[in-house]
């Protein structure tokens, strides 16, 4: 079976080194010696002034709303995971869809400004498959109007825009280290900003408001990470240069196979700062992809449909127009790719392809 994506595992005896370190000290959570390491390490490697590990990217977004004393209406994207629209509610705010770039699929700084209303606070952006959005236009509509810009970049390790981390852009950027990204804690995500006070305020948060063991500053909750969890992301930090050299070789090999191919690459802002977390291709029509996710699926390949459907045809969502993110939704399918997916596996994927392509009436 080919999955979408599989998890990278470190070395088990380089993990195991960690996990020794925690029987050692006994140890297992609240804010533990592995994980104010990995928050350096992650510094350091990122270049970046400030960052928070959390337990996963969900809570990091619903935390950077409370640090950010978000409220109202929040203009969003409604072509990501649903996790990016689900947190907002959470949080009682009000998601505003605007549409997507139908080049870069991400949200559409040209359609920004005619949906603000005295309600809105802040803009929520998705980089979509670790492709950025354009920063520096959605930071020039914010200024102009008083508002915060917050940034789910849980596809983004590795993503830099003019030679700066993608994270540091925005009042807040968010990350996910799911199992399934490519630089992964088991579970974990973290929150990122360049304001010091901002930070110190969502590291209250993340602990139940704690200032000491009887004293509280903030309303918190248990947005915390094990020392399990950055022992893994310890580990694997170290391989991460090996992991995006292997994504972008991937990649591109499916981009010089595809070349003929019917379906369509989406565009990319900066392509010298792209992770290629992903493989996202854009079918002709919803029927010609589910005919493809078919045949596929009869020879044990199992690409994913991501993102689908369009966040704001979801049934807890209040109905916004969104024509282009509902006709991408519908078309666009990515391909496996993953740390050691082979390039004969490739090449066997696209033949495939090829072979319904011709076979198949349009």
């Amino acid at each position: 079976m080919i999955s979408v994506t599989k998890p990278f595992l470190p070395p088990i005896d380089e993990y195991n080194k960690y996990l020794q370190g925690i029987w050692q000290r006994n140890w297992l959570t609240n804010n533990g010696p592995l994980v104010n390491q990995l928050e350096l390490e992650l510094k350091e490697y990122l270049k970046l002034d400030h960052l928070i590990y959390v337990g996963n990217g969900t809570i990091a977004l619903q935390i950077a709303f409370k640090a950010l004393g978000l409220r109202g209406e929040v203009i969003t994207t409604p072509f990501s995971y649903v996790a990016t629209v689900s947190s907002l509610l959470w949080e009682d705010l009000r998601p505003v869809f605007v549409d997507i770039d139908p080049h870069s699929m991400n949200i559409d700084p040209k359609k920004i400004e005619a949906a603000i209303t005295p309600d809105t606070t802040a803009i929520l952006g998705t980089h979509v498959y670790g492709n950025p959005c354009e920063v520096e236009k959605i930071q020039k509509i914010a200024d102009k109007h008083g508002l915060k810009v917050v940034y789910d970049a849980a596809h983004c390790f590795g993503t830099t825009y003019k030679g700066k981390s993608i994270f540091a852009f925005g009042d807040i950027s968010t990350t996910s280290f799911h199992a399934t990204k490519l630089y992964h804690t088991t579970e974990g995500g973290a929150i990122i900003t360049p304001e010091a006070d901002l930070l110190k305020k969502a590291a209250l948060m993340r602990n139940f408001g704690h200032t000491a063991t009887n004293d509280f500053a903030e309303v918190g909750i248990n947005g915390k990470n094990s020392e399990f969890h950055a022992a893994m992301g310890l580990a694997n930090l170290k391989y991460v240069d090996q992991i995006l050299q292997s994504r972008k070789a991937q990649w591109q090999l499916y981009h010089e196979l595809l070349k003929d191919f019917e379906a369509k690459e989406i565009q990319l802002l900066e392509p010298d700062g792209f992770n290629y977390a992903y493989y996202p291709l854009l079918f002709p029509s919803e029927a010609r992809l589910k005919k493809y996710i078919e045949i596929l699926h009869v020879n044990y390949i199992f690409p994913r449909r991501y993102f689908y459907p369009s966040l704001n045809t979801l049934p807890f969502t209040t109905t916004q127009p969104a024509p282009v993110s509902e006709d991408y939704s519908s078309r666009v399918l990515c391909l496996p790719l993953y740390y050691d997916l082979s390039p004969e596996t490739q090449q066997m994927i696209a033949r495939l392809l090829y072979r319904i392509q011709n076979n198949e009436p349009k």
